[in-house]
């Protein structure tokens, strides 16, 4: 996917191809390094710091495969950069959740290591995040957010034909009272994975939907998102 000295140490993970070319365009200056399939990467320049993007797709068995293409190329500090479903119903539509550590409800990260293995988000990568939003004066949570492998019945959504088994109806209220703040589809094993192999982690998500309300507003949060990773990365430079 793409080689060593070709990409930067700092590396943010969007799912949506998209959205790394919208990452890379916030840039002062960046390279299409390459685009395959549901992977497009470029590396550039922010503020001055070398930073690179690659988009991993939907779900663990793809962002596992960028991770390890990434770490072979001289990657070791991954921010996970996208959108969640908050099921709180104090998080607004627009605010973003920085990720403490990931509920592993999907089944990449138990192929690598036993289910009790945590996946938790590097403390540098975290604090680098709290303090880029907090300069940026964007509304954020810090928590624990539940990665699945599913977004319809794993996320308490009914399938096809309305199928909706009994133990998926209450997965909400479950990670609910557990205090989890959100659903995603990646974090858990980029945090795994990273931890394993000795590199760093961290996400933010902009909470486009709101499961208690069923307030659903695409878009919105992303680009105050962006601009936190981007930042996060600054300061890691920096530290």
């Amino acid at each position: 996917m793409v080689a060593p000295g070709e990409i930067s140490k700092y590396i943010l993970l969007p799912g949506d191809p998209g959205r790394a070319d919208k990452i890379a365009g916030t840039w002062e200056e960046s390279r299409l390094i390459a685009r395959h399939r549901e992977y497009t990467t470029y590396t550039g320049k922010y503020k001055g710091k070398d930073i690179s993007v690659t988009s991993t797709g939907i779900g663990g068995p793809s962002t596992a495969i960028a991770v390890e293409e990434l770490l072979r190329a001289g990657g070791n500090t991954f921010i996970r950069v996208g959108t969640t479903g908050a099921i709180q119903p104090y998080i607004e539509t627009g605010d973003l959740i920085i990720t403490v550590a990931s509920v592993r409800l999907e089944g990449t990260s138990k192929q690598y290591v036993v289910p009790e293995y945590p996946a938790s988000a590097s403390p540098e990568v975290v604090m680098a995040l709290v303090e880029a939003a907090e300069s940026l004066g964007a509304r954020y949570w810090v928590g624990i957010t539940a990665s699945t492998d599913s977004f319809y019945v794993g996320q308490s959504r009914p399938g096809y034909k309305g199928y909706f088994p009994s133990f998926a109806k209450n997965i909400i209220e479950d990670m609910r009272i557990a205090n989890v703040l959100n659903f995603e589809m990646e974090s858990s094993t980029i945090f795994t994975l990273s931890n394993i192999y000795g590199a760093r982690a961290g996400a933010v998500c902009a909470a486009i939907a709101q499961r208690s309300s069923n307030d659903f507003m695409p878009g919105k949060g992303i680009d105050e998102a962006i601009a936190v990773a981007n930042e996060a990365v600054r300061l890691l430079h920096e530290w």
